[in-house]
C-alpha cells in the first residue's frame, strides 16, 4: 500500500512539476479551447484540433459573453533573473492582441475568475489568514468574506455567480452575500490533515453544470468527483496512469470534457458522452 501511494505521489510531482494548466472552456457554438501551457488549442464542433494561440504559457483561460478568449503569457527572463507576463485576448474574428504590456513579476490585480458582471476574484495569500478579494470594473477591491482559509488553490464562479474554491482539499462555496459553506471535506485523502509542499496540488480545477452539481479534478487519485447540491459525492470519471485530470467542463448537452496531464507532462482532452462513450483528443 505504501509503495502504491509513493508511485501515485511521484506521478503527481512529475505532472505538477511543470505546473499543468486547468484552462479548458467552451464557447457558445460548442468549440472547446484548452491550454497545454505552451499554446492554446481548439477542438471545433466537428472534433478537429488546431492551434489557435501559439507560444503562450498560460494556466487559465476565460471566455466572455461575446466568445472572446483571454489568457496570459508567463516567462522567465534570465537577463533580469525575474518572471514576467502579459495578458492577451483572442477575439472571435481570430485576432490576437496584448491587452496589458510586458510586466515584471507574476499576474497581480487581474484574474481569469470572473462573474457575469465582470468582477474578478483572486486569493490574497500574503498572510496566514488567506482571503478572497473581489476587483470590480472600477478597480476597487473588497473582501468577499471575512473567513480565513488555510491554502486557497483554484477558484471558479458558477453560473449563479457563487464562488467555488478549494482550501487545500476542502471544497468551499461562497454565496453573493459572503456566506461560506463547506461542501465537502478532505476530498482527496482523509489522512491528509495538513497542507504541505508534497500534497497541496492534489486537487486542481473546479467547475459546475446547469443543474448546480460541482465537479473537481482530483489529480492525486486520477479521478473526477461530482457533488450534488446536498454534498453527496460521486466518482464520475477515472483515468489510468500515466494520466491525471487537471480541469474540465460540462457542456449544455451534458457531456463531460476533461483536461488531462501525464506523468511526463503531455496534455490531452477526453470527452465522456451522455451514453458513457469516451473520446480522446
Amino acid at each position: 500500500m505504501k509503495t502504491l501511494l509513493l508511485i501515485l505521489l511521484l506521478g503527481l510531482v512529475l505532472c505538477v512539476g511543470a505546473h499543468p494548466g486547468v484552462g479548458i472552456v467552451m464557447d457558445s457554438k460548442g468549440n472547446v479551447f484548452y491550454t497545454d501551457t505552451e499554446r492554446v488549442w481548439q477542438i471545433d464542433i466537428t472534433g478537429r484540433k488546431s492551434i489557435v494561440v501559439p507560444n503562450v504559457h498560460t494556466h487559465e483561460l476565460f471566455l466572455d459573453t461575446n466568445n472572446n478568449l483571454f489568457g496570459e503569457h508567463l516567462w522567465y527572463e534570465s537577463s533580469t533573473n525575474q518572471w514576467a507576463h502579459y495578458v492577451w485576448r483572442y477575439s472571435t474574428d481570430g485576432k490576437f492582441e496584448k491587452i496589458t504590456p510586458n510586466t515584471e513579476g507574476f499576474l497581480k490585480d487581474y484574474s481569469f475568475v470572473r462573474d457575469h458582471f465582470g468582477n474578478m476574484y483572486s486569493a490574497n495569500r500574503d498572510a496566514d489568514c488567506q482571503q478572497v478579494v473581489q476587483l470590480d470594473l472600477h478597480r476597487r477591491k473588497k473582501l468577499v468574506s471575512d473567513h480565513c482559509f488555510e491554502n486557497i488553490r483554484w477558484m471558479y464562479v458558477t453560473k449563479s455567480d457563487e464562488l467555488l474554491l478549494t482550501d487545500f482539499q476542502d471544497l468551499i462555496k461562497i454565496d453573493q452575500r459572503g456566506n461560506v459553506k463547506k461542501v465537502a471535506r478532505q476530498i482527496a485523502n482523509k489522512q491528509w490533515t495538513k497542507s504541505t509542499v508534497e500534497n497541496q496540488n492534489a486537487i486542481f480545477g473546479i467547475w459546475d453544470d446547469a443543474a448546480g452539481n460541482i465537479y473537481t479534478a482530483v489529480a492525486s487519485n486520477r479521478l473526477v468527483k461530482k457533488f450534488d447540491q446536498t454534498g453527496k459525492e460521486e466518482i464520475v470519471f477515472r483515468t489510468p496512469a500515466p494520466w491525471m485530470p487537471t480541469g474540465g467542463l460540462v457542456s449544455s448537452t451534458g457531456e463531460l470534457w476533461i483536461l488531462e496531464c501525464s506523468d511526463t507532462n503531455a496534455v490531452r482532452v477526453e470527452k465522456l458522452t451522455t451514453n458513457a462513450r469516451r473520446i480522446v483528443y
